[in-house]
């Protein structure tokens, strides 16, 4: 699976550059991600611009995913997903379940707003 990553300060962009996302990929993910969960900044914004098709059991992986990284105190948001792939998630009962964002500027706002909470739930 070809990824390209940009570090930022508080974030990791991970652009995804297959244009098939299915469950085989999965454990290609898991190298891929999970080790940012043990960085100091361990948010990821996954840029999904080049991906045309999503099968169910990689959506369902995404947003398990997702669900680990915001049990780690970290946030997942993914973005720019390509309408076919949105409508893909919808029928699978998925989409509304996912931290979405149209753009990665949206996604890093999301970022700030959740390291922010974090910081003030963790701070009483």
């Amino acid at each position: 699976m070809q990824v390209k990553i940009d570090t930022k300060q508080k974030f990791h962009a991970i652009t995804i550059i297959e244009p098939v996302l299915s469950a085989n990929m999965t454990a290609e993910l898991d190298e891929c991600l999970l080790p940012f969960l043990q960085n100091d900044v361990k948010n990821i914004i996954l840029i999904v611009k080049d991906i045309n098709e999503v099968d169910d059991a990689a959506g369902e992986y995404l947003l398990k995913l997702q669900q680990t990284f915001y049990e780690q105190g970290a946030s997942f948001v993914i973005c720019e997903l390509q309408p076919d792939v949105e409508e893909s998630l919808e029928k699978a009962g998925i989409l509304e379940l996912m931290n979405v964002t149209p753009t990665e500027s949206e996604a890093w706002d999301i970022v700030q707003m959740e390291e922010i909470e974090r910081e003030l739930l963790g701070g009483e």
